[in-house]
């Protein structure tokens, strides 16, 4: 995992507390620019229901 290259959205420049991704050819790497130690992993399926998911509002309060 020391060789990914985690990217951060465009609208979180400062890396105050943003989300960064790392993607591979099978997986998605996911963490907090606050916690960077803390990765998740995801397989390509799971990462695009993830922003599916986000993108239709079902994780909306």
């Amino acid at each position: 995992m020391d060789n990914l290259v985690w990217t951060r959205p465009s609208s979180c420049p400062d890396s105050s507390n943003c989300p960064e991704v790392a993607i591979t050819a099978d997986t998605v790497y996911v963490r907090s620019s606050l916690r960077p130690s803390s990765i998740a992993q995801l397989t390509i399926t799971e990462w695009r229901d993830l922003v599916a998911g986000i993108q239709g509002g079902e994780f909306n309060a």
